[in-house]
């Protein structure tokens, strides 16, 4: 005898051995005790759901002449005889090979006659969403107004594909997805009529697997009883399905939480190097987050999310390390990923991409990930990790810092020129801890007069200043390092930027940024002065200017002594 797949060998005969269908096998079953019989069904519904099966039972059951409880017997003539394909008063036609208007003008001339041994003719139409226009068009009439002994059984995947004009003709019936918990159920019952003994974990697996696809299931857990001797364990089914185990997808989501890229890439290095399926790889982390979203927004856990008791608890303990805005922005990321690794030729380097971005917030642009950074900023000003500084704290602010916590970050609010010379003021005159060299006291003090100023002294503290002025302006700070104090003349100081610095002096040149210098010089050295900033070739024509008006005056002098004819110009 040749040898019949576990979705085929079991298939269910009857409708109580039919899985997670209740509200469709109730209503059959009570359509046939009460001979309330409809000539046209629609069974819709996703893979592997019982589509085809409940339609062959009900085929049986109008015909069983044994029927007391709605079920078919399968022990009379009849039943037999459908089950053997003896009596051909039950048609299986599949629509995607047989879809042309022909092919339904030739049913429609074969349903004229009336059944051979049975009550009813029946035509179960598989994937009938296939079927041409033409063919719709020629199925119609007879849907219609059918004879008393047929029964037309349409199944489907894609019911939205159906003319509005066939679904209204039909009693239709929507098949669920099968919960895991009716998946495991069923593969136990399988398991002992082999006598094959199985892990629980490895049961869960090949359901979760299935995604409510009970033949899916069947034909992994077929794989999986040709693979081992009499006994199926958690690992063996991580091999035929090329995943990866629980552990593992637990690790790489607290390192991407930690924001540890290193550590994520070399889990998925791991992963890559065993042979695991990207793709696979990819579903197993969204349906992890998923689960992971489904903790932090509900408390009924149990029913939504299908596992143990310690896979939950598990899942409890890593959803308080992250927030829901990041749950979200990892599943669009993944989502994202899944869609690119069908299709590319390095589905690696999309997955390591998506990694990168997981763990590394600066990495995504994204909206979900803008937000994820502002409420990580948020959640480390909540916990003190980050603390904020008015003005007004700033002005109270101690005179040493040996009670500062050093895990804390201090954020200034310096709005305006006024507070930040006098805040800089207060920080050179009282910051114990500046690691740089302290000022000359005499400049430091305050002073009731203006002290006087010159470009030696100016120069002299130069390196100092800079020093000050990156530690609260870094920014100015680089435009103005590459400026030379040149000459103090008229309560002005000259900086001048070589050549090549045209865009540092006109940036630093700026009424703001000015200000912001001449005001902090004028607080540093106590003084009241100006500043002006030049590039290197007006300086040259400055001193050629002055050369030339010295030169002039001169000439005038000597004319003046000695006469103008009788001097002589070379």
């Amino acid at each position: 005898m040749s040898y019949q797949s576990l979705y085929r060998k079991f298939r269910p005969k009857s409708f109580d051995e039919v899985f997670g269908q209740e509200h469709i096998t109730t209503t059959l079953t009570n359509q046939i005790k009460k001979h309330n019989i409809a000539h046209a069904y629609l069974f819709t519904g996703i893979r592997g759901t019982g589509k085809t099966s409940a339609a062959k039972i009900f085929a049986r059951a109008v015909n069983c002449l044994n029927n007391d409880d709605g079920n078919p017997c399968n022990e009379c003539e009849i039943c037999r005889g459908i089950l053997d394909e003896s009596i051909m008063d039950v048609v299986e036609m599949d629509a995607a090979s047989n879809n042309s208007v022909e092919d339904i003008r030739d049913l429609r001339e074969k349903a004229k006659y009336p059944p051979s041994k049975s009550k009813y003719k029946v035509y179960i139409v598989d994937e009938v969403h296939m079927l041409s226009k033409g063919a719709f068009n020629a199925l119609l009439k007879t849907l219609e107004e059918p004879p008393k002994h047929l029964l037309f059984i349409l199944a489907t995947t894609e019911p939205h594909k159906l003319p509005t004009t066939i679904q209204s003709r039909c009693q239709r019936f929507d098949f669920k997805r099968i919960g895991i918990k009716n998946i495991i159920e069923n593969m136990r019952i399988i398991c002992e009529k082999l006598e094959v003994d199985v892990e629980e974990r490895a049961l869960y697996l090949i359901a979760q697997n299935a995604d409510g696809a009970l033949r899916d299931a069947h034909s992994i857990l077929d794989q999986c009883v040709s693979f081992t001797d009499g006994k199926i364990t958690y690992e063996n089914v991580l091999s035929i399905l090329g995943t990866v185990n629980a552990e593992t997808i637990f690790n790489i989501s607290q390192h991407i939480i930690d924001r540890d890229v290193n550590e994520a890439l070399k889990l998925i290095s791991e992963v890559v190097q065993y042979g695991k399926d990207v793709n696979q790889f990819i579903k197993d982390l969204i349906q992890h987050f998923r689960n992971l979203m489904i903790v932090k927004s509900t408390s009924d856990v149990e029913n939504i999310v299908e596992g143990s008791k310690e896979f939950i608890e598990d899942l409890n303990k890593q959803a308080k390390d992250i927030s829901i805005t990041n749950i979200i922005r990892c599943i669009n990321i993944l989502s994202e990923a899944e869609n690119q690794s069908k299709w590319s030729s390095q589905p690696r380097i999309v997955l390591e991409i998506s990694i990168i971005k997981l763990a590394s917030g600066t990495a995504d642009l994204s909206v979900e990930g803008l937000a994820h950074r502002l409420d990580e900023l948020e959640r480390a000003i909540s916990v003190g990790q980050i603390s904020i500084i008015t003005k007004d704290e700033k002005e109270s602010l101690p005179d040493s810092n040996e009670n500062k916590s050093p895990s804390k970050t201090k954020l200034s609010g310096l709005n305006s020129k006024k507070d930040s010379n006098s805040c800089l003021r207060e920080r050179i005159s009282k910051d114990k801890d500046c690691p740089i060299d302290k000022p000359d006291q005499n400049i430091c003090e305050a002073a009731t007069g203006k002290q006087e100023v010159t470009l030696d002294k100016i120069l002299s503290n130069w390196t100092v200043i800079l020093k000050y002025i990156k530690k609260d302006r870094i920014s100015i700070h680089a435009l103005l390092m590459e400026g030379k104090p040149i000459d103090f003349d008229k309560n002005t100081l000259i900086i001048s930027y070589e050549e090549g610095f045209g865009f540092h002096k006109d940036a630093i040149d700026k009424q703001q940024n000015k200000e912001y210098v001449q005001g902090f010089i004028n607080k540093y050295l106590n003084t009241d002065i100006d500043i002006k900033f030049i590039m290197s070739s007006e300086e040259i024509s400055a001193k050629k200017q002055g050369n030339n008006d010295l030169n002039n005056e001169l000439i005038k002098n000597v004319k003046s002594v000695f006469g103008e004819e009788l001097v002589e110009i070379e």
